[in-house]
């Protein structure tokens, strides 16, 4: 065959000469014009394999086009033979899938490349886009996905994998889940010869480093062991926030006499909690949510997926799978888990921790949990909605002692009212059990503990069905061999980073849950990544200000905070100044019906009206930080708060009427 001879790629509208499409060693993808991509002009494509000489090749194309301004990604797989002797023709063409895409660039990807000679497969139909890897065109189905019940003589039963993974009961939603963020079947695809960034750990910070890289140009090596998404998407944020959002639903229902709706059973009628229903709609929304980490959608955009553990053998490899790859440069983003603290008798019960809690199908009747942190108190009042007798032990003397004591007595009235009952100055001294899980599944347990100030403590005990415990966080650092990379670390605090993120490997970065001091919050991961991924791959020095960092607790009303705390003021020294509203006067609180639970908004600023932070207490208090967040960023005045003009009635006015208190102690005066 002629190499001039023009041949057609599949949906293109002009043709592109052969010898356009014969080239030899050249990069693992090429970014394209998305104007002439989208009129068929510019479709010359470069193959990471060379072809086969003499032979036919079955090729896998991707092809993508992604618009920013919060556009549309469209990605086409399709399976062409090519050789020699044959034109290039469709063989087999995917649906199309719609994912989320930031900036402009069109790609045409070749996927790797399987000898022939080949019989066309069995036709089948794609609900997910296909991975860059290796494929087996007869085993892409569902049959090999977690929904199957047959399994290869060398593979571990499906349900034992997902029990060892924390990942029950294996429904419907559960098996979409897995296929997602940790297929049962995943190839490994073809190792470049060194890749400008290798990430490891498939949480937040880890898909927006790899992702964001490969966007940007990069090859990119993303190793993912557990669970795409992390915590946040598996066991943290999203199946929270969907218990509390089920948890507010039932509060208004009982409450809707109050806005003078009634039901035919009167106002009487006990209103109950279907937890099994719950539950299921959370396993469902989850799954709804996890394409956005999934493997799919890294490897979409160009990164190469790696599912195993993954370690460092020296200071510019890691092996994964038994496999090496060498790196210019890496990010670590393995993540956090819960921390257990050492209890006499804890290793012996059935004990819940944030990864085992979300797994539950029965309601259980009476719940202890250790740690008034986020996580203890979210779940604290939501199972106490559900209709749990919750107590929460405190080795603190209140909720939050670091923040405002006015914001930690309405927090804990909050959840009072909601039924969770407290014990401060306690602290747990052993657990054991008195029966095992029976017909409902709850075992007995007793926690003994001792309350009260140093010279009158008192032992007690109490008994319940499910103890939760609540912490704090420890980070994942163990078995990654980051003595072997010449990382410092510690088992307790986490990986040691400068203010670039770079780890004491100067071609190693660390951001997330995993690094020592850093705030562990999904969001504050995500930033991490960008900074790290910015200074790693294009030679900048972003930092970061922790001090900038929102942060939340998701209770019903919400508490949020940004920047210095009471504590904090106290042990700087500094003169400040506090400017306050009560939100039980703003109109939409009255309104709502939210005006019993009140609300505070606190701004923390310097005499010249430098902001410092700000703690807010109130139903969307989540939503309100990020705008006096964003002052501090940008080193606005609290008089710039104060005069932004505010859509009424909104509880968002808060912050305008505590800004203004500024603006009023400055007024000037007639005489």
């Amino acid at each position: 065959m002629d190499p001039e001879t023009p041949l057609k790629i599949p949906n293109s509208r002009s043709p592109v000469a052969a010898s356009q499409r014969w080239p030899q060693n050249l990069a693992h993808r090429t970014p394209f014009n998305p104007k002439k991509i989208a009129s068929g002009e510019d479709y010359t494509s470069r193959l990471a394999s060379s072809r086969g000489k003499g032979s036919e090749l079955l090729i896998y194309w991707y092809i993508g086009t992604r618009h920013g301004g919060g556009g549309r990604e469209s990605v086409l797989r399709a399976a062409s033979r090519w050789g020699p002797a044959s034109p290039f023709t469709p063989y087999e063409e995917a649906s199309f899938e719609h994912t989320p895409a930031p900036d402009h660039a069109a790609f045409l990807l070749p996927c790797p490349l399987l000898p022939s000679p080949l019989s066309r497969p069995p036709s089948h139909t794609l609900e997910q886009p296909l991975p860059l890897r290796k494929l087996d065109m007869a085993a892409t189905g569902r049959k090999r996905g977690w929904g199957s019940s047959a399994s290869e003589p060398d593979e571990e039963p499906r349900e034992a994998t997902a029990r060892r993974l924390g990942v029950w009961p294996l429904d419907q939603h559960n098996q979409r889940l897995l296929d997602l963020v940790r297929p049962f079947s995943w190839s490994d695809p073809p190792p470049l010869e060194q890749y400008d960034l290798l990430v490891l750990g498939a949480g937040a910070g880890g898909l927006v480093s790899a992702k964001q890289s490969a966007r940007r140009g990069a090859s990119v090596a993303f190793i993912s062991e557990h669970l795409a998404g992390g915590d946040c998407l598996n066991v943290g944020c999203v199946p929270s926030k969907a218990l509390l959002r089920s948890a507010r639903a039932l509060r208004e229902v009982r409450r809707a006499a109050d806005f003078g709706v009634r039901f035919p059973g009167g106002t009487d009628a006990k209103i109950e909690i279907d937890f099994a229903a719950v539950m299921e709609r959370m396993r469902r929304l989850r799954a709804d949510i996890a394409p956005a980490d999934s493997h799919e959608s890294t490897a979409a955009t160009g990164a190469h997926v790696f599912q195993g553990r993954g370690r460092f053998v020296s200071h510019n490899k890691v092996k994964v799978n038994g496999t090496e790859l060498c790196f210019k440069k890496a990010i670590i983003a393995t993540g956090g888990r819960a921390a257990v603290p050492p209890l006499e008798g804890l290793d012996r019960i059935p004990y819940l921790t944030n990864e085992t809690i979300f797994n539950l199908t029965s309601l259980p009747p009476r719940m202890v949990v250790l740690g008034s942190g986020a996580v203890g108190l979210e779940m604290a009042q939501c199972f106490a909605v559900f209709g749990s007798k919750v107590i929460v032990i405190s080795r603190s003397s209140r909720l939050l002692p670091r923040s405002s004591e006015r914001a930690s007595a309405a927090l804990q009235a909050a959840l009072e009212r909601d039924g969770v009952k407290f014990i401060f100055h306690a602290t747990a001294k052993e657990v054991f059990l008195t029966k095992q899980g029976g017909a409902d599944g709850f075992p007995i347990i007793h926690v003994e503990y001792t309350h009260g100030e140093a010279l009158t403590k008192i032992e007690s005990r109490i008994e319940c069905d499910a103890l939760l415990v609540a912490v704090g966080r420890a980070p994942n650092v163990e078995d990654v061999g980051l003595e072997n990379a010449g990382i410092a670390y510690s088992n307790e605090t986490g990986i040691t980073v400068n203010s670039l993120l770079t780890t004491t490997n100067p071609n190693v970065y660390a951001v997330g849950d995993c690094v020592a001091g850093a705030p562990r919050l999904t969001h504050m991961s995500g930033e991490m990544a960008k900074v790290a991924v910015q200074n790693a791959l294009f030679g900048d020095s972003w930092s970061l200000n922790y001090h900038h960092v929102p942060r939340c607790i998701y209770t019903e009303p919400e508490l949020a905070l940004v920047g210095m705390d009471e504590k904090d003021v106290a042990e700087s020294g500094k003169e400040v100044r506090f400017h306050e509203s009560d939100l039980a006067h703003n109109d939409r609180v009255i309104l709502d019906g939210d005006s019993a639970e009140g609300g505070i908004v606190s701004i923390l600023t310097e005499e010249d009206g430098t902001i410092l932070g700000a703690t807010i207490f109130a139903t969307r208090a989540g939503e309100m930080v990020n705008e006096v967040t964003l002052a501090m960023q940008g080193k606005l005045s609290v008089e710039a708060l104060a005069r932004l003009v505010h859509a009424y009635p909104t509880v968002g006015e808060g912050v305008m009427q505590a800004a203004l208190g500024f603006v009023r102690s400055r007024w000037a005066r007639m005489n």
